[in-house]
């Protein structure tokens, strides 16, 4: 209302003026105006001139996490948000539940930021909104339609990855799984919790260390995602990586590779299928797994960067429903918008969006903006702390333009006649593949591609590459389709890797 007077003062002032005597008051006034909001924003005089949160292009530094005292001497990174009764839900996290000052936190439309009383230091990455019961899981809390917060005692001590919907009881029951490879139901309502598994010794990790990361329920299976590697696995002296699956009766192994996250679009027939994707990786290329029309396809991706090949550096790559009904995915570096569809049980139209070195463990829409989630300081760089990141979800294509390398084989045994796996080829400009073989004899290449992405592969060319030799070939750049693929001419140890610029 005083803002309101000061224009009909100033409109007083100038009425009967001539045109150019108008603009030109403007013309002072305007600046004067925007300086004294400016002003106001920085010290908030009085009740008039409310202060204001200090925002740097989309990070608040008011709404950051730190881990508490010297004690806290590992992590403090933000592993979950959700939207949920009006506000923004946060879980800080320290790596191994060792540190203070972390936990739930509930951030309002002002962008103020409190720990609730409830809040729990530990590991937790979970999130899941029930809406059978009206509540939202996030760590080892409970939160109902009004910002109520229940704690799930019987876990708060445990490094919690995952929440998701149940196979039989979804109204009343809910699983949980741990980073240590537990596995427990948990009634919604009592909020008791029962263990069903000790998923390490189920999936036979041991004597390696487990870590597992993401589960997904859809399509009448839980999928869990364990992303065990490090240098044995990087050598081939070990696999004890996995994607596995239950279905209520018996786990099966999908994959003997580290995979980090299961998400999934419940779109049923009208989508093609349920569909369900979880990303891995090997020493050559990210792998996404699609489960669609009741089976498994298999598909590479490039690197973003060697960065996350470890275990403990994948913390978080997500899939998530950005927004209503579009996926978003992040791998080893690059975004990805991933299509929800799997028409003919395939999937194309996976367009990279960026390349980018941050460690992003969630991210949702709140209020109109696109919120990021981070892991960004560790204790070998001070006091371990984390922030949010807040804009617009087309802010991701300024971040870095699309870059990466991989392949299907890397010093790879391969048979005569043998096809690799289709790997991602569009949306990146220059693109060169390298190719090299141990053979005795010279050695065929044919390349194949998918320009449709229904798995119609056509020839593209055929490279010889001589005796234990080495060819590499330059795509033009106006060239693209949706998949490439291999084919290997002769029994060999065979390389082949695209790089992509």
């Amino acid at each position: 209302m005083q803002h309101r007077g000061v224009f009909a003062s100033i409109n007083n002032h100038i009425e009967g003026h001539s045109s150019l005597a108008r603009r030109a008051w403007l013309a002072l006034f305007i600046p004067s105006l925007v300086l004294f909001g400016v002003v106001c924003a920085a010290v908030g005089a009085d009740a008039n001139c409310p202060p204001q949160p200090i925002s740097v292009n989309g990070v608040f530094p008011k709404l950051a996490v730190f881990a508490e005292g010297v004690g806290s001497d590992s992590e403090a990174g933000i592993g979950a948000l959700i939207p949920w009764a009006d506000k923004l839900w946060a879980t800080g996290y320290v790596a191994h539940i060792k540190g203070s000052g972390l936990g739930l936190y509930e951030i309002t439309d002002d962008m103020t930021m409190r720990r609730h009383p409830e809040a729990v230091t530990g590991t937790f990455t979970n999130r899941m909104a029930h809406w059978p019961s009206g509540q939202a899981f996030i760590g080892p809390h409970a939160i109902d339609a009004d910002g109520n917060v229940r704690t799930i005692q019987d876990l708060k001590n445990f490094r919690l990855t995952a929440t998701v919907s149940h196979l039989t009881d979804p109204e009343n029951k809910v699983y949980f799984l741990g980073m240590e490879g537990d596995f427990w139901e948990v009634d919604v309502r009592s909020l008791k919790a029962e263990k069903l598994f000790d998923l390490a010794k189920e999936l036979e990790i041991r004597p390696a260390k487990e870590h597992f990361k993401a589960a997904y329920t859809a399509a009448g299976r839980v999928v869990v995602a364990n992303n065990t590697y490090d240098e044995k696995e990087f050598l081939g002296e070990r696999d004890a990586g996995r994607l596995a699956e239950w279905g209520g009766k018996k786990w099966t192994v999908i994959e003997r590779n580290p995979f980090v996250e299961v998400h999934g679009n419940p779109g049923g027939a009208s989508y093609g299928s349920t569909t369900i994707y979880a990303t891995g990786w090997t020493k050559s290329s990210v792998v996404l797994r699609v489960f669609a029309k009741g089976k498994w396809d298999r598909y590479l991706l490039p690197k973003g960067g060697h960065s996350w090949d470890h275990a403990w550096n994948t913390e978080w790559m997500r899939i998530r429903h950005a927004v209503t009904e579009r996926l978003l995915m992040d791998a080893h570096g690059i975004f990805y918008e991933l299509p929800p569809q799997a028409y003919e049980g395939k999937v194309w139209g996976i367009k990279p969006i960026c390349s980018h070195l941050r460690v992003v463990p969630d991210f949702c829409h709140w209020r109109g903006m696109f919120v990021m989630a981070s892991d960004q300081i560790d204790h070998d760089q001070g006091q371990p702390q984390s922030g949010l990141w807040f804009g617009n979800i087309d802010d991701l294509w300024k971040m870095g333009k699309p870059t990466g390398w991989g392949g299907p084989w890397w010093q790879t045994p391969v048979e005569k006649g043998q096809v690799c796996d289709p790997f991602l080829m569009t949306g990146f400009d220059k693109k060169v593949l390298h190719l090299a073989h141990d053979a005795e004899k010279s050695v065929e290449f044919e390349i194949e591609i998918d320009f449709l992405g229904n798995g119609t592969w056509m020839p593209y060319k055929a490279i010889t590459v001589s005796s234990k030799g080495y060819e590499h070939h330059e795509f033009p750049d106006a060239f693209s389709a949706h998949w490439v693929r291999i084919r290997a001419g002769d029994a060999c140890k065979a390389t082949a890797h695209f790089m992509y610029n």
